[in-house]
């Protein structure tokens, strides 16, 4: 049995002012993950084969940097899912990003739920995580929608977070 400390998980719901499209197009740009993730380093796609590909990572927050790689799977617009391969810094890391439409009178919005589960193999990361689990969540999400800010302009309505 796992020591329930050590994993973490992270459900959470938005109504936004993006289109499915435009919202699976941030989340499925891998390779420039780098360019506006918080604490990611590097994002090399390695493999890329119809929806599947294979990226190498670099995450770091002071004084951690590491590498893992990571497999996702994109079914545009709906799905983008990640699930780290090598096993070196994570027993496990999935991320799921589900799009559906949002509201009925405007293709503008969408509705995105974000999972997340991650155990380190370290103690050390483990605790670290703990520390700033919240807050780390809080960063990567909203990048996401500063991206689709940056790319497609301001979003038509106010992001609302939802119940699951």
């Amino acid at each position: 049995m796992r020591e329930s400390t050590k994993m973490k998980e992270y459900e959470g719901r938005k109504l936004v002012g993006f289109s499915m499209e435009q919202i699976f197009d941030v989340v499925a740009d891998v390779k420039n993950y780098k360019d506006f993730v918080p604490f990611c380093k590097k994002s090399d796609v390695i493999f890329k084969s119809g929806d599947i590909l294979q990226a190498n990572l670099v995450i770091g927050f002071p004084p951690i940097n590491e590498s893992y790689t990571s497999k996702v799977t994109k079914v545009r617009p709906r799905m983008v899912k990640a699930e780290c391969t090598d096993g070196r810094l994570f027993d496990h890391l999935n991320t799921l990003w589900l799009f559906s439409p949002g509201l009925k009178n405007n293709a503008q919005t969408c509705v995105i739920d974000f999972c997340l589960s991650f155990q380190f193999k370290s103690i050390i990361h483990s605790h670290l995580s703990n520390l700033f689990f919240n807050e780390i969540v809080r960063q990567m999400e909203n990048a996401f929608l500063e991206e689709a800010n940056r790319r497609y302009g301001r979003p038509c309505i106010k992001t609302v977070r939802l119940e699951r």
